[in-house]
């Protein structure tokens, strides 16, 4: 059972149309009702009373911090893809209402069968969204249930501590920080204690990325799957290249590890139950199989089979994982923000003890900040800290967890975690909040204390004794697809500020397009083309039976950042005029001259020719 709790002021609906046979009868008239809990109510199979028992006294645990008593229970199929049949969810969706009428709640039902109209307002705390997820003890015969691990149960019933700790190392409650300043932090606070990752509607980076030509749905595979034509596929692996440099030069030494394991090894067993996240298996002959969610699984066994000694610790390890695999909610895949097949670089580091872990963290921390700052270009306020621990490592590191904050420089939020779930002590992770208000991250690390012992990873001391290393997580951008994500949700978010919108110029697919006036001076155009692709910048030419105007419109269309108009007059002077897309204006400026100007910007960052070909007139449309 999935339900999406909404505290609300108002919520008004009116049948519309029955959608199946044995909908309830129903009046076709608004119903309104005032500052009450609705429960939008999705049944499951393998849903029982058992389950709306338990369902009504979570929701009844909720009311009491809510100071409610008065619910409307209201049938709601979309959370989920793995439906009850229509009678089996009435029978469930009757049994919530008796139970919640017995132990004296004002209840309500919206009749079950139906399209509805509505319309609600929903308060404005940060528990007024939650969602919740039951599922029924034990297992079914005949019926195969999805494996969940221990840690994902453990994560969606903990109950968390949530505080803003200030740059000074005060430790406030979130509901007494003033937030007024900080907007960005309060909606990805508020974002963070409802647990609400279900999305309702279309976020602007789908419209975006779909317009450039980045990337589209793959409707021929499971949901949460991607098709990446050409440009797509060039801004990606720049990406892609430019984490992998930052890690290399940082020391970790790459790898690759399978993207499947078998589901019964002890060591990985073991590991899923801790790790919060939902796995995809796979059956080969008579073992079962789950495909990746991280590197840890391959990079761990390897460590294992390696000799280390103290000497060479930290033990730095990494791979680009393309891909990693996750059986995400339906309801939260949307767009790029979460996807169930994505590309995570995964950097593990073997620390001799707490100390060196936290040395190492801190170098680590600087790394995450250079991918968030040269390779997306964000500045610290386009992103929020958020750092969670166990109330034991608060206690014996507060020290460490305010210099993280002070280093970071902005109020951050804090999880206090009363103890753990799963394998890690300490995390952090940097959060981007989209148009939507919904937050996604982006580079994390974590402090692990048990993985070493789960795997037998060892190194010798120095007087050649075996030794448990404490092993650090982190993805040092997050997922290259999640980055891509960020990048369009804020180009929309400066739109809508007046602002052009654009793509760093490094990860532009085309950062100069050259336009001749007409005919004859496609040659000239194609021969300066050449000169830039010669210097290391991507430079197409339009070369249509297009209006100039037309071609420049659709240039600024696909936020090309240099557009440089060919004629008679720039021939003779050795000047082109330029349209530059940042500064907003057109330029007189040489060829050198340009050609430095991007070289200069693009300074230390991977590049890739043209991904599709020079002449526009040449190109299949994706």
């Amino acid at each position: 059972m999935r339900i999406l709790q909404l505290h609300s002021d108002f919520i008004e609906y009116t049948p519309i149309k029955k959608e199946v046979a044995i909908a309830e009868e129903a009046e076709k008239r608004p119903v309104r009702l005032n500052d009450l809990v609705v429960l939008f109510t999705c049944i499951e199979k393998g849903d029982d009373e058992a389950v709306a028992e338990r369902a009504i006294a979570e929701v009844k645990d909720s009311l009491e911090i809510l100071k409610s008593s008065r619910i409307l229970i209201y049938p709601y199929a979309h959370l989920s893809t793995d439906l009850a049949k229509p009678a089996e969810a009435l029978r469930v969706l009757k049994a919530m209402e008796k139970h919640a009428t017995h132990i004296s709640l004002q209840t309500y039902r919206s009749p079950f069968g139906w399209n509805k109209q509505f319309s609600l307002s929903i308060k404005g705390h940060p528990l007024a969204e939650q969602l919740r997820i039951i599922t029924p003890v034990g297992e079914k015969k005949g019926e195969p249930q999805e494996k969940v691990s221990e840690a994902v149960k453990a994560e969606e019933t903990m109950k968390s501590t949530w505080f803003i700790m200030d740059t000074d190392g005060k430790l406030r409650p979130v509901e007494k920080f003033n937030l007024k300043t900080h907007k960005m932090l309060e909606k990805f606070a508020h974002y963070e204690m409802a647990k609400v990752r279900a999305v309702q509607q279309t976020p602007p980076h789908v419209t975006l990325m779909k317009k450039l030509g980045l990337t589209d749905y793959e409707f021929g595979s499971d949901p949460g799957n991607f098709r990446w034509p050409p440009k797509g596929r060039l801004v990606k692996s720049l990406l892609e290249r430019f984490v992998t440099q930052t890690v290399n030069e940082y020391g970790g030494m790459e790898v690759e590890t399978p993207v499947m394991y078998d589901l019964n090894h002890p060591s990985l067993a073991a590991y899923i139950e801790r790790f919060p996240a939902r796995q995809y298996v796979v059956k080969s002959e008579n073992r079962e199989l789950f495909l990746r969610f991280a590197a840890c699984f391959g990079q761990f066994l390897m460590s294992h089979d390696t000799q280390i000694s103290y000497k060479q610790l930290p033990f730095r390890i990494y791979e680009l994982t393309r891909y990693s695999f996750r059986r995400e909610q339906s309801g939260e895949l949307v767009g790029l923000r979460r996807l169930r097949a994505f590309t995570m670089p995964d950097c593990h580091a073997m620390c001799a003890d707490l100390e060196q872990a936290k040395r190492e963290f801190m170098v680590r921390f600087d790394l995450c900040t250079r991918n968030m700052k040269e390779g997306l270009e964000f500045t610290p306020e386009d992103y929020e800290l958020a750092v969670r621990f166990t109330k034991e490592f608060y206690e014996e590191n507060r020290d460490f967890i305010v210099s993280l904050v002070k280093k970071f420089g902005k109020p951050t939020l804090i999880e206090l975690l009363p103890k753990r779930y799963s394998y890690w002590i300490l995390k952090y992770e940097f959060n981007f909040v989209d148009n939507l208000d919904k937050a996604s991250a982006l580079s994390t690390d974590q402090i692990d204390i048990e993985n070493a012992e789960r795997y037998d990873i060892s190194y010798d001391d120095e007087q050649g004794k075996k030794k448990r290393p404490l092993i650090l997580h982190c993805s040092p951008s997050g997922s290259i697809e999640r980055c891509v994500y960020a990048l369009l949700e804020k180009a929309y978010r400066e739109q809508q500020k007046g602002e052009v919108p654009m793509l760093p110029l490094w990860l532009a697919p085309t950062q100069a397009r050259v336009i001749p006036v007409s005919d004859k001076f496609v040659a000239e155009a194609d021969r300066i083309a050449d000169q830039l692709s010669e210097a290391c910048v991507r430079a197409d030419v339009d070369d249509r039976a297009l209006t100039m105007q037309k071609k420049v419109r659709e240039a600024e269309m696909e936020w090309i950042n240099y557009v440089l108009v060919i004629g008679q007059k720039e021939i003779d002077s050795g000047t082109l005029a330029v349209r530059d897309r940042e500064r907003k204006e057109i330029r007189k400026i040489s060829l050198q001259e340009l050609i430095k100007e991007i070289n200069e910007k693009t300074a230390g960052k991977p590049f890739r020719s043209l991904a599709l070909p020079k002449k526009l007139s040449s190109r299949p449309q994706f």
